[in-house]
């Protein structure tokens, strides 16, 4: 690829050497280990230093760096370390959602589902839908990190085209849209039960609604999809080669050429169609009927936020989502002969993942470290300081809070810790120059989205990149970071403005 692109422009020539360098970076799980180390260090340096930041919950109360390398500290890492492993916020769903992934993919389903898409999506739009599914994916939590990017790779080989384009294109949409969608997903009334505990500083009778940035995420969504296909037209994809496409399709064994469905694979989607239709309806009614399993809602463990009952379910619920039709399409298309078959599939899913549960336990620990000693929080905080000293007027403050988020983002990747930090300083203050708390929480709903592809400290980041590697096995981080680091630019500049021409045209945020 190296060769094809130094003839194609300076931007083309700078994402190789983006390339060139990251790959040169140690494996993730070093970097996690370097980056843990370097976590240690700066707790020690920080607790003799006395770092520390008024609590904006507490004002009376200081959050002081806790040194992580004297004896207390040692002990809590060793004594911990199991369970950092098992908290590892993804860890859970890429490994109960493969169960049931794992069958759908390896009994042809996957490949059925694929085959079908391409038929009936014309070859233009197929960036677009990528993009805009994965924006829309968030409604179920993080599962699109884990389901979106291999069917996209295998939908973009099926046409010839690169299957490294569109798992970046459809990680623009799940990872750099992640707040966007055209329905309520369980991050907003997490969000915005935050934000209204803030905003009760200012006003003790302030309500805060989880649909009050509803009508512009929902642009967003149409908005995103235009930015994602704009990037991947003229900047992703023309960085590929047609000698680079084949290799890749070679090397990750796809099929390749005009898709045509056999008739027991119809038969066998027709009958996963069923199964899917049987235990989503089900799973929609015991969220949707009062007093049923999944209505109503409860407080997400931890937290003192409550969440739609069902949005704590997904993990679960995903598994039986995609083992029904997986054993469904299997049955009928004889891929599945006993239930032997279906437990061979889910251990041949789970031989797969050495190398990320090899990555998970380093950076589960470093994760827990960083915020065991407290430096998320000083970051945090020090970051909601900063934009208030700016002292800008309300289009440049928000276009400074976003800013300030992004660059927040790539060292706490988890939207809601950010915002329980940032929340009781930003909200009470720009609400006392007039500016409401749903347009702090848009701001910042914005900055927290357009870094999280390239976030390193992003949980999911390894997911994509294992994806990637199955078509070109000498990707690393530099492979990926290149692959997405011009969505990340493009959004962080588009998106920012069209928040300041909604907030300027006077338009709702929400209802």
């Amino acid at each position: 690829m190296q060769a094809d692109t130094a003839s194609r422009g300076p931007v083309a020539r700078l994402l190789s050497l983006v390339e060139r360098v990251g790959n040169r970076l140690p494996d993730p799980a070093t970097l996690f280990v370097l980056l843990g180390v370097a976590v240690l260090v700066l707790s020690l340096i920080g607790a003799k230093a006395g770092w520390s930041v008024a609590d904006p919950r507490d004002p009376a109360k200081q959050i002081v760096v806790d040194n992580l390398l004297d004896a207390d500290g040692i002990r809590w890492m060793l004594t911990g370390a199991l369970r950092n492993f098992l908290d590892f916020p993804p860890l859970a769903i890429v490994l109960v959602a493969m169960l049931g992934i794992g069958v759908a993919e390896r009994t042809g389903l996957f490949t059925a589902l694929i085959k079908l898409l391409v038929s009936i999506t014309p070859s233009m739009l197929l960036t677009p839908a990528l993009v805009f599914i994965g924006v829309c994916s968030n409604i179920a939590s993080d599962a699109g990190y884990v389901v979106l990017p291999p069917l996209a790779a295998g939908m973009f080989a099926m046409v010839g085209r690169s299957p490294l384009v569109a798992i970046a294109a459809v990680t623009f949409g799940v990872a750099g849209g992640f707040s966007a969608n055209v329905a309520i997903s369980s991050l907003d009334p997490l969000l915005s039960s935050l934000t209204e505990g803030a905003a009760r500083a200012i006003d003790p009778n302030a309500v805060v609604q989880p649909t009050c940035n509803y009508y512009f995420m929902l642009a967003s969504t149409p908005f995103l999809t235009l930015v994602g296909w704009f990037v991947t037209a003229r900047i992703v994809e023309p960085r590929f080669g047609r000698a680079d496409i084949d290799a890749q399709i070679a090397e990750g064994g796809a099929e390749r050429g005009r898709p045509r469905l056999t008739a027991e694979e119809t038969r066998g989607l027709v009958a996963a169609t069923l199964a899917l239709v049987v235990v989503g309806g089900l799973f929609l009614a015991m969220a949707l009927a009062p007093g049923w399993p999944l209505s109503g809602e409860m407080l997400r463990p931890g937290t003192t936020s409550k969440v739609p009952v069902w949005s704590e379910a997904i993990v679960p619920m995903i598994l039986l989502l995609f083992l029904a039709p997986g054993v469904a399409y299997g049955l009928v298309s004889r891929e599945i002969r006993s239930d032997r078959c279906v437990a061979r599939r889910m251990g041949d899913s789970m031989s797969s993942m050495g190398t990320y549960l090899v990555l998970a336990f380093f950076a589960g620990q470093t994760i827990a470290w960083f915020k065991q000693s407290n430096l998320t929080s000083v970051l945090g905080v020090t970051g909601g300081e900063a934009i208030k000293a700016m002292g800008f007027g309300e289009a440049p403050m928000l276009a400074a809070i976003v800013v300030v988020v992004t660059l927040i983002n790539l060292f706490v990747s988890s939207a809601s810790a950010k915002w329980a930090f940032l929340a009781p300083i930003l909200v009470p203050m720009l609400g006392a120059a007039g500016m409401s708390p749903e347009l702090v929480q848009c701001a910042y709903r914005v900055g927290d989205s357009c870094t999280n592809p390239i976030a390193p400290l992003s949980p999911y980041l390894v997911v994509v990149l294992i994806a990637i590697q199955r078509y070109q096995k000498s990707a690393g981080l530099g492979t990926l970071i290149a692959l997405l680091v011009p969505y990340t630019i493009v959004a962080l500049v588009a998106w920012t403005g069209f928040l300041l021409v909604w907030n300027a045209a006077g338009w709702p945020l929400g209802f």
